[in-house]
């Protein structure tokens, strides 16, 4: 049994993190030095679930219905080719920014910005768009804090209370505006009313339903894991809004949702802590012997 988590634990941290993931984590957590965030605030508790995963998954099918994000992801990102490649610099970056040194998050911070201002195109319409406008960065910033949030307080092993939501949400700040994000917002009633103020601007684009169709049907895993990547993927289209399922062509089953697609999202995400455990133990053990 403690072979099968151990393969489990390793097979799940390298797709997420990727093969340099080890080197990575060590880094990461055995650096000494001040952090952004506290070992107990917030972020730390959420960033550290296994419901990110499905609030990764949520936030990447919403983050779709925003015609100029989907079109930058579509034109310079290889979502297709090197799916799990992107998935772990965004993991890394998520990682060092929450969990890092204030010296590595600052460095990651200014390594996407550089990115970002590579970052530019046009679209159909001839409308240029470019990954460093700010009011672009405010759309990804709150499509995956609202995601990574819900799912956390829909599958975290210790969701938070409404001053904790709350929490979050102003930590989850800190980092997007030193990305760029003017003015995000600090509280869930804030990050709502940023969501809602987007409205008028989102859409499902032929870009946006071939990405999702691609992200649903081809996860280039191996045969075993296909399952457990199809609950956490059902599970992340459930907790999408319902005004998006009908324009990306994801399914709407309210009962199955509330039912099936929850209790095995629940045993899915059970099953990842369970199997990342011994991992998290080492990084605890870590960064208890990492001096600040």
């Amino acid at each position: 049994m403690a072979s099968l988590r151990t393969r489990l634990g390793h097979e799940l941290f390298t797709r997420v993190a990727g093969p340099d993931g080890p080197r990575q984590r060590d880094r990461i957590h055995g650096t000494p030095g001040p952090r952004l965030f506290d070992n107990d605030s917030e972020i730390v508790r959420v960033h550290g679930d296994a419901s990110m995963f499905i609030g990764g998954i949520r936030a990447i099918l919403l983050q779709t219905m925003h015609p100029a994000a989907m079109q930058a992801v579509a034109d310079h990102s290889g979502f297709r080719g090197d799916m799990w490649g992107r998935l772990a610099r965004t993991s890394t970056f998520l990682a060092v920014t929450t969990f890092g040194t204030v010296e590595h998050a600052e460095q990651a911070i200014g390594a996407v910005r550089r990115i970002h201002d590579r970052v530019s195109g046009t679209m159909p319409d001839g409308t240029p768009y470019v990954a460093s406008d700010p009011h672009l960065l405010a759309w990804v910033h709150a499509a995956e804090v609202d995601s990574f949030l819900l799912a956390h307080q829909t599958y975290g092993a210790r969701p938070l209370d409404a001053a904790g939501c709350d929490a979050y949400v102003e930590q989850a700040a800190v980092v997007a505006r030193k990305l760029g994000v003017i003015d995000p917002p600090t509280t869930v009633v804030e990050l709502r009313e940023v969501l809602e103020g987007f409205r008028p601007e989102l859409r499902a684009t032929d870009e946006a339903r071939s990405a999702v169709r691609f992200l649903v049907l081809h996860p280039d895993l191996p045969l075993a894991a296909r399952p457990a990547y199809g609950v956490l993927m059902a599970a992340g289209i459930a907790m999408m809004p319902r005004w998006t399922r009908r324009p990306l062509r994801l399914p709407w089953l309210p009962v199955s949702e509330r039912t099936v697609v929850k209790v095995l999202g629940t045993l899915a995400t059970g099953t990842i802590r369970w199997a990342m455990a011994s991992g998290i133990e080492d990084v605890k053990e870590l960064r208890a012997a990492t001096p600040a």
